[in-house]
């Protein structure tokens, strides 16, 4: 793919439609074809080489969804056992496929949730009038797709990209403080904006590449994208997977986990999970640059020019403009909302909605903006319609059920141990998986109902499974949208990305499960 370029505009990079489809490439499902990509004249004739990929893609998409129907009526026809509703494995059957077309993608993400919802509409497994939509009058749903429109102002108004110019700026004399640079820029960035995609590849990743090539480290050979752009990259990358697990707005499937818990009685609120996350957050990114420096190191560590190269285009940036100036302080407002407005009586949700229309009224945003932001809309079509799926699939019984035989497995265990082993499964199947949403969606409830029934402290495991839900984005090259963003840059290798990605998880694992566990047992939620 072509790297996202630094003046991405708020449609192409803000959403969920980057994430990789089956090829491990960034799919952009707001566009319909790449950008840059040169369009083929009406008349002309097609190349032999297009002609046979275009036909392999065909047969493709026809054995995908073949095995998707197929899956899907294996599990509606079997029996309901007791304590199942009659239309509980039809459900089941209309989710799972639902979820194993996310995967495959034979369609992009928005039209694969409004088929499945289809089919529950039309097979009567949800009503039209109190089942099927009652996912689009969720408030979590819309703390999403409000925050979508927040961080498009970090993109129109170019604030985004002068933090990032700024810390590398300070820190960027060698490739460590680069690295730290841009981990500094993705924690500032983090909290409004639920796109972990535009996050890497509207700002973070323009920023890197341009550094890199500066340095003289292009993907054209191995020797050059080692220089610098291959560790800045992949870094970049490890660090994003640890932002968004430090705020319930950092990536859009957080606030999914965070329904999935309520459902089960679990209160996560936006400061309970940030103050979780604070130590074990802080220490990764300190942690990471440096481990990445070990495991995967450029051959360049000291980049004289580039806090000089970021000045000068911070000099050419100008002084800051009154809509950067009412950004930053609507940020700053939203921080503060989202971190105590639960003592002044002001949902989360509530105080983006704010933030919004303080952005429309300055004009530091305009409708057309938020009009043309297909991915915030094409995420509140997927999440509405999931969890109104997850919410039917509780109701007849089947969450309990499959919690159960989960549940079920590592029974017999002290909690502590069952716990270890549901989170590292948990962790690893991600493998299987090639979006952090799709993953939580289909496994976060059921894991949680899991080892709540093994005697876990409720909201203990509801926050280690959320930050899980997070940190595992970076253990191959299709695991989630900002991996694709750096796959399809060329500066790492798939060789490269396992084995590096399985280091860092291990070191993430350790952090978070050691460190992070002792830091809840201070706050209490050992208990």
């Amino acid at each position: 793919m072509t790297p996202p370029p630094a003046s991405s505009g708020p449609s192409s990079a803000s959403g969920t439609g980057t994430d990789p489809g089956p090829g491990g490439a960034p799919r952009d499902e707001a566009d319909p074809a790449p950008e840059g990509v040169a369009s083929v004249a009406p008349h002309a004739p097609a190349a032999p080489d297009a002609e046979a990929a275009a036909r392999r893609a065909r047969r493709s998409r026809i054995v995908q969804v073949v095995v998707i129907v197929a899956v899907a009526v294996g599990i509606a026809l079997v029996p309901p056992p007791a304590g199942v509703d009659p239309r509980g494995m039809h459900m089941a059957g209309i989710f799972v496929g639902t979820v194993l077309a996310l995967i495959l993608q034979p369609l992009p993400t928005a039209p694969v949730a409004l088929t499945g919802l289809a089919v529950a509409m039309l097979t009567g497994t949800m009503t039209t009038d109190g089942e099927a939509l009652v996912g689009f009058a969720n408030p979590t749903i819309w703390l999403i797709v409000a925050s979508f429109f927040i961080a498009d102002g970090f993109l129109v108004t170019g604030l985004g990209r002068r933090i990032a110019l700024a810390f590398v700026a300070r820190l960027g004399g060698s490739s460590l403080g680069l690295a730290y640079g841009m981990a500094l820029t993705d924690l500032v960035l983090a909290p409004a904006t639920p796109s972990n995609t535009a996050r890497a590849g509207g700002v973070v990743y323009p920023i890197v590449a341009s550094l890199s090539r500066v340095q003289g480290s292009t993907p054209d050979s191995d020797a050059s994208r080692r220089r610098l752009g291959s560790y800045l990259a992949l870094t970049s990358v490890q660090v994003n997977t640890v932002t968004s697990a430090m705020f319930v707005t950092a990536m859009a499937g957080n606030p999914v986990a965070q329904k999935a818990a309520a459902d089960l009685g679990i209160e996560i609120t936006w400061g309970g999970w940030a103050l979780a996350a604070l130590v074990p957050g802080l220490l990764s990114l300190v942690v990471v640059p440096w481990a990445m420096a070990r495991v995967y190191p450029p051959t360049l560590t000291r980049t004289p020019e580039a806090p000089a190269h970021a000045r000068a285009e911070l000099r050419g940036l100008g002084p800051l403009s009154g809509h950067e100036r009412i950004m930053a302080a609507t940020f700053v407002l939203l921080l503060v909302l989202w971190c105590g407005g639960s003592l002044l009586g002001i949902p989360a949700t509530a105080a983006a909605f704010g933030g919004i229309a303080v952005l429309l009224v300055t004009g530091v945003l305009r409708w057309s903006h938020l009009a043309a932001n297909a991915s915030a809309w094409s995420t509140l079509i997927f999440f509405a319609v999931l969890v109104g799926m997850a919410d039917q699939l509780d109701a007849l019984g089947v969450i309990d059920l499959v919690g159960g035989a989960v549940s079920g497995s590592v029974g017999g265990l002290p909690w502590t141990w069952a716990f270890a082993v549901l989170a590292l499964v948990y962790f690893f199947s991600h493998y299987l998986f090639a979006s952090n949403t799709a993953h939580i969606v289909a496994m976060y409830a059921v894991f949680l109902g899991a080892a709540v029934a093994t005697g876990a402290p409720p909201l203990f495991a509801a926050l280690v499974l959320g930050f899980v839900g997070n940190l595992f984005g970076g253990i191959s090259h299709y695991a989630s949208g900002p991996s694709g963003v750096v796959f399809g840059s060329g500066y790492v290798t798939t060789k490269e990305w396992f084995r590096v990605g399985f280091a860092m998880a291990v070191v993430l694992i350790v952090i978070w499960g050691v460190v992070g566990t002792a830091w809840m047992g201070v706050l209490g939620l050992l208990a």
